[in-house]
């Protein structure tokens, strides 16, 4: 049996023990596409998955990594043959399917999609989950009709994963960007990302219980969810429309009635990218990998082996991590 490396979580006696473990490829769960995989990337997802989170992994011992890039080494589906590069990200991969902490993982043949002519594998991962859904927002975004010339797009978490990534392409799209951060050191960041101008967190909520707020945006990509989402829905301009992919601050919209959709018909869209369909992702990779791809899509860009990975899983937990990590797995 082929021998591969993997970051394997076991449950011993109440606790997760983290460990880099030799195992067989026979020993990776079913589907129609083996991958060998040269690049993953690390996402809060993982690291909860590596303390044992009963939310993202219920089953142990596992193997996390919801974001995978590398190349087919065996495939029961003519889609794909031996040497095609491909991506896979979402589904149930690095969750409950051992994901791309592993040198090898094999998947059913609907999760991979094959890497876009202009996008290396690496690009792919320095996008992995974060970026396709950033890219996911921006899409239903301008989909919806909203314009560069229609006014401004306020964008919430505007220095994390998806939110830097919304920067990036809504400037690349000519729209005006701004960006709700956290201090001086964020609005560095997020101006140079291509944010127009910044907005601190506290000037994005407005805690008072009108069910309308003065007409601001043209539209927006929340990323947080609670009262920032909240005063957002009720300060978009008549037409507009606000995506939603996250819950950090709050789950619930305090102050949301039906008036705004009903009396200047903002749209309110959803983004689940997890399990958007295999044409979305194939429409959506191919924008990132051209026209909306940034000359600074790999600022802040750290790469490690497998032997580092799980240092920087201890650095995200413990909120010391800065910038993007990319897993290299050897050759």
């Amino acid at each position: 049996m082929k021998k591969f490396r993997a970051v394997r979580i076991f449950e011993e006696n109440g606790k997760f023990i983290k460990k880099i473990v030799e195992r067989d490829i026979s020993e990776l769960p079913e589907g129609e596409v083996l991958i060998k995989v040269r690049y993953s990337s690390l996402n809060y997802k993982d690291a909860l998955s590596c303390i044992g989170n009963k939310g993202i992994t219920r089953k142990f011992p596992h193997t996390p990594g919801i974001d995978a890039a590398g190349i087919v080494v065996e495939s029961e589906s003519k889609e794909f043959e031996e040497g095609d590069e491909v991506l896979a990200i979402g589904y149930d991969l690095g969750m409950n399917t051992d994901g791309g902490f592993g040198e090898y993982i094999r998947v059913p043949v609907d999760w991979v999609v094959k890497r876009p002519e202009k996008l290396t594998l690496k690009e792919a991962m320095i996008y992995g989950t974060a970026g396709y859904t950033a890219g996911q927002s921006v899409y239903e975004l301008v989909s919806s009709g909203v314009k560069p010339e229609d006014g401004e797009i306020l964008v919430s978490g505007a220095t994390g994963g998806v939110g830097s990534h919304s920067v990036r392409f809504l400037s690349k799209l000519g729209y005006d960007v701004v960006a709700v951060v956290n201090g001086e050191t964020e609005e560095k960041t997020a101006i140079a990302m291509g944010a127009k101008r910044v907005i601190s967190r506290e000037e994005a909520v407005e805690n008072s219980d009108k069910a309308l707020l003065s007409q601001k945006w043209a539209g927006a990509i929340d990323t947080v969810g609670g009262a920032t989402l909240s005063t957002m829905v009720r300060s978009i301009k008549f037409g507009g429309t606000v995506t939603t992919c996250g819950n950090v601050t709050g789950a619930e919209m305090p102050g949301i009635t039906v008036f705004p959709f009903i009396l200047r018909a903002v749209k309110l869209i959803g983004i689940a990218s997890a399990y958007s369909s295999k044409e979305r992702r194939k429409t959506v990779w191919e924008k990132l990998a051209d026209e909306w791809k940034s000359e600074k899509l790999h600022m802040g860009i750290k790469e490690v082996g497998l032997d580092g990975i799980l240092q920087e899983v201890d650095n995200m937990l413990d909120a010391k991590l800065v910038g993007r990590v990319i897993l290299v797995h050897a050759e």
